[in-house]
């Protein structure tokens, strides 16, 4: 059965790259994410390259394979070994630039692969003054996920003093990531 799983995997991994159909592109991706749920399916999606598929989709234009590849990476994060290979592959960056998409969802998922792939080394990343300016906006949005997710990313991911300095940098700008729209 283990080795069928593997196959799986590699006839879907192989589709999305021989495929020219934007829609089975979507299809394949989100089948990739939900793989990505099942800690079974870590050292296959490794083997396979899919973390570096997912973070290539992160910056296409299409706004629906981009959030499969972030929900996929969200998923895949949990693990130790995936989270090394994300920081390392300098995928936190990918990851902010998904802070300013119009999808709630995609926003949700990068928030909390933030908050996953925070550590003692990635954290000055992870908590970058953008990034925690753009925590305390979402605190304030209308979503309630939002403003919730947002908001335990400030309390248990940021110091008050980062909370701090963000929120006096923003009483002098006007400049930002905009909020999702719903």
């Amino acid at each position: 059965m283990e080795l069928g799983r593997l196959e799986y995997l590699q006839a879907l991994v192989t589709e999305f790259q021989v495929t020219d159909s934007p829609e089975a592109k979507e299809q394949v991706l989100a089948n990739l994410a939900n793989f990505a749920y099942d800690p079974k399916n870590y050292e296959y999606l490794r083997q396979l390259q899919v973390l570096d598929l997912f973070l290539d989709m992160l910056a296409e234009d299409n706004e629906t394979l981009v959030e499969f590849a972030i929900g996929g990476l969200c998923n895949l994060c949990l693990d130790k070994t995936n989270k090394d290979y994300i920081l390392e592959a300098n995928g936190v960056e990918s990851i902010i630039n998904c802070l300013s998409s119009s999808n709630e969802e995609t926003v949700m998922s990068a928030v909390t692969t933030l908050m996953y792939l925070t550590t003692p080394q990635s954290c000055q990343q992870t908590t970058a003054l953008p990034v925690v300016e753009c925590m305390l906006r979402f605190s304030l949005s209308a979503s309630r996920r939002l403003s919730n997710l947002a908001t335990v990313f400030l309390e248990d991911y940021c110091t008050p003093l980062q909370v701090e300095e963000a929120r006096n940098l923003s009483k002098h700008t006007a400049v930002g990531i905009p909020l999702p729209k719903d």
